[in-house]
């Protein structure tokens, strides 16, 4: 059942990439709606991708990393925080209401950021202080 997961993973992916090449070629202007949305769909592949080697993690470990789901998280958050970012730096129309509503997105989204790096460090860092491998 991995494996299919697997395997249906790295096709969503590659028709992602192929989707983001096709939008990024037909945009209207390439900079900045074009990098932008391409930027967009790059991160949104990379966290498919994250998802892969998690599963390939999988076959190999024989369990989930944290790690792996952290990185994930991060991504996406990076993600949400680019898109806004670029829907506030191009919206000049937007009203009021939006306007909050993003800054309040991209605020939770910052302190999201925040937290799932610290949760990577205080993993990667537990897991050098207990690993009996390390301590020689």
């Amino acid at each position: 059942m991995h494996a299919l997961l697997g395997v249906g993973v790295f096709i969503v992916a590659l028709i992602s990439t192929y989707q983001g090449v096709i939008r990024l070629i037909e945009a209207e202007r390439i900079y900045p709606e074009g990098a932008i949305r391409g930027i967009n769909d790059l991160l949104f592949v990379i966290i498919l991708l994250e998802i892969l080697r998690t599963v390939i993690g999988r076959f190999t470990n024989g369990s989930y990393q944290l790690e792996s789901f952290l990185v994930i998280g991060v991504i996406a958050s990076v993600r949400s925080i680019l898109t806004v970012g670029a829907t506030l730096t191009l919206g000049s129309d937007i009203s009021q209401e939006k306007f909050t509503r993003l800054l309040y997105e991209l605020g939770i989204s910052a302190i999201i950021s925040l937290l799932l790096v610290v949760a990577l460090a205080i993993a990667k860092f537990s897991r050098r202080s207990f690993d009996p491998m390390e301590q020689g």
